[in-house]
């Protein structure tokens, strides 16, 4: 857990940007965002980016915007959550991952 082992943010974001890179199967990778979203903090841009590269690569499509789903559970208020699309919107748009409202909006 975060605060069990007194792990700083950055140590936190490097421990699951790394295991993102590593991930080789879905079931992994679903069990790292679960993991990752679990703490009582929202993962910084750079755990976000990683875990949408990892779920590229398991070609997990729901995976990828479920990604998106709970970042915006986990953001404070809707501005930070805007942040959050503001900064991955390249790597969303690369990775052609829509947003949930974006495929139910019609």
């Amino acid at each position: 857990m975060y605060s069990a082992h007194n792990e700083t943010f950055e140590e936190f974001n490097d421990r699951f940007v790394k295991f993102f890179e590593g991930v080789e199967d879905q079931f992994e990778a679903q069990r790292g965002l679960n993991n990752a979203f679990a703490h009582d903090l929202v993962p910084s841009p750079e755990v976000i980016e990683s875990a949408l590269k990892a779920a590229r690569r398991v070609n997990d499509f729901s995976l990828a915007v479920r990604i998106f789903e709970g970042l915006k559970f986990k953001t404070e208020n809707d501005n930070q959550y805007k942040q959050y699309l503001e900064v991955l919107k390249p790597l969303r748009e690369e990775l052609g991952v829509p947003l949930k409202e974006e495929i139910y909006s019609s």
